[in-house]
């Protein structure tokens, strides 16, 4: 008969394998972030309650928030690339560069044009908006998982209630159990990094803006530092944020912005590998392929994903004793 523990083994493999071929990394993270979130602040509330409410408001305002910078931005979007653009023909004219737009209308067009056909782009706009309404979905989903995992844990609630103790199930259960919570350690030691990471990202970030009198600074680098919680994607959303507002002080500044963010978000690469290969004590180059193959087989999820993994199975190796065979005695 197959042991309970192989089967826990089988069935997290199976779960990450079918995040990844499923495309479902997304609503995986978002309960393991969740979760994370929760308990760290159940160790600071000490009340689940409170720990749940504090996290659904934390929620609300962010949701809310980037619903509304969302809304700002694309209202004064035009108006940014109509006191942009001039300056951008004039620096070109002056290098005897050709720019394919003189307003913010020929640069729509042309944009437009690189996605191909308007049949093609309202196609793809469709697509867009079809993957972002089933991720926010399944972010919400994943939410009420965690929720659920974080004030009542266990795959069998029930137990005490089979009429045979030891049964099969309830063994499983125990087994997968373990095998998850075991992941989630990993997680929250990858997590830790990552906190380590965020800061350095910010004090880079924040010398930056101070040093070009960037509007909203502070508000800037808080939210510099809260996106760089999250590997990554966390980067790309608060270096968009910031070469946005750095586009309405003059363009020039929003260059400087994108080839400083651009060589941060590089380097990034090697701070991951360096800092969390040290966390996990896994070698630099070992954690760097383990990014580069989660980024190719998981795309930004998988990027995230492989250093827990990496760690997960380090943990769990160290956990096996492997007795050394004999020597052959020469006859």
């Amino acid at each position: 008969m197959i042991t309970p523990t192989r089967v826990s083994y089988a069935v997290l493999a199976a779960t990450i394998i079918l995040a990844g071929f499923l495309q479902l990394g997304v609503p995986l993270l978002v309960v393991l972030f969740s979760y994370f979130a929760l308990r760290q602040l159940y160790f600071v509330t000490r009340r689940k309650w409170l720990a749940l409410v504090v996290f659904v408001f934390v929620v609300a305002v962010i949701v809310a928030a980037g619903i509304h910078f969302t809304r700002v931005a694309i209202l004064a979007l035009p108006d940014v690339a109509d006191t942009s653009i001039p300056s951008a023909s004039a620096w070109a004219q002056k290098r005897q560069i050709e720019l394919p737009f003189t307003d913010f209308e020929s640069l729509r067009q042309v944009v437009v044009n690189a996605l191909g056909e308007e049949a093609n782009y309202l196609r793809n706009v469709a697509n867009v908006a079809k993957a972002t309404t089933t991720n926010l979905v399944f972010s919400i989903l994943g939410i009420v998982a965690a929720a659920s995992l974080f004030l009542k844990t266990g795959l069998d609630p029930y137990r005490g209630s089979h009429r045979v103790k030891n049964n099969l199930y309830s063994i499983c259960c125990d087994e997968v159990s373990t095998r998850f919570r075991d992941f989630y350690r990993s997680f929250a030691t990858v997590m830790g990094a990552q906190i380590t990471i965020s800061l350095i990202n910010t004090v880079l970030t924040a010398i930056f803006l101070l040093a070009v009198h960037m509007p909203h600074a502070p508000l800037l680098v808080a939210a510099t530092f809260l996106c760089g919680l999250v590997p990554i994607v966390g980067n790309l959303v608060s270096n968009t944020i910031i070469v946005f507002v750095a586009l309405t002080v003059s363009l020039k500044v929003a260059i400087s912005a994108l080839v400083f963010l651009v060589v941060i978000h590089k380097l990034e690469y090697l701070l991951n590998s360096k800092i969390i290969g040290d966390r996990i004590r896994n070698p630099v180059w070992l954690t760097l392929i383990a990014l580069i193959l989660g980024e190719r087989l998981m795309g930004i999820p998988g990027l995230i994903l492989a250093p827990v993994v990496l760690n997960y199975l380090r943990v769990e190796m160290l956990t096996v004793e492997v007795h050394a065979e004999p020597e052959e005695v020469e006859a």
